[in-house]
């Protein structure tokens, strides 16, 4: 039997869609928030500082967005489902997820314990799963849907990073799966990878090589083509173009977003 059609429509704007940031108290994932509130979304702020989403939601406010805050911890089913319903009261049904949440816990692998495995695999993955999962079935439901996981250049692999980068490199198979399963009901699923960003992440990997971020960042673009550390609002600029009309035809795919070539 032929296969049917998505149910996508393309003459619809972004504005009146709600999307759903994870991680968006600061860096990539509230300069991507702000992004999608510019485009004309609706955004939910999740973060798990409920003052760092608030002061997010504030910024957006600030600049003539609509926003609502959101304290939850992505990796707990409960707090992700109750997470959902109250965006749809709040908001409206969400169409778009970005799963920008993470956390490092750097080490060399015969030194790395247990529980930094588990927390940093448990926050990159399994809170992408359940935030997904909470939020697909309003997807399905419109008929369009969009997205957007973050990975990272570590995913190829980086010293001291075997937790982050089995999780990053997790995410992408995720993601592929998400488009294969998803694209009949209009959902398009992609990632972006980002390599250096100047973000509180990056520099306490600087301090856990005992660096300062100056240092560690100088050393690190002479490596990097365009010659200078990615900002958050590169990232964001990314995740606004899958997020549009214009990416219907895109899914399953890896953005590195990095100043350069990484491989």
């Amino acid at each position: 039997m032929p296969q049917s059609h998505p149910r996508e429509s393309h003459d619809r704007e972004p504005r009146g869609r709600v999307a759903v940031v994870t991680g968006a108290g600061r860096g990539i994932g509230a300069a991507t928030a702000r992004r999608l509130a510019r485009d004309g979304l609706a955004v939910a702020v999740v973060d798990l500082d409920a003052g760092e989403a608030r002061r997010t939601a504030d910024a957006i406010a600030a600049d003539g967005g609509r926003a609502a805050a959101l304290g939850a911890d992505v990796t707990d089913a409960e707090l992700v489902e109750a997470a959902v319903a109250r965006i749809t009261g709040e908001l409206g049904a969400p169409t778009v997820l970005v799963n920008n949440a993470g956390i490092i816990r750097d080490d060399l692998l015969f030194r790395m314990s247990e529980a930094d495995w588990d927390a940093v695999v448990g926050v990159h993955l399994k809170g992408a799963f359940l935030m997904t999962r909470a939020v697909q079935k309003h997807m399905v439901e419109a008929g369009f849907g969009r997205i957007v996981n973050l990975s990272s250049t570590s995913a190829l692999g980086n010293r001291g990073q075997a937790n982050y980068a089995a999780a990053k490199a997790g995410v992408q198979g995720f993601t592929k799966t998400l488009a294969i399963e998803l694209g009949r009901f209009g959902v398009t699923a992609n990632a972006v990878a980002p390599g250096l960003v100047a973000t509180d992440m990056t520099r306490a990997t600087a301090r856990r090589l005992g660096m300062s971020w100056d240092d560690f960042a100088a050393r690190s673009v002479e490596d990097i083509p365009v010659g200078r550390p990615g900002a958050p609002e590169d990232i964001a600029n990314a995740v606004s173009f899958f997020v549009g009309e214009a990416a219907g035809y895109v899914s399953g795919q890896v953005l590195y977003v990095a100043g350069g070539p990484t491989v």
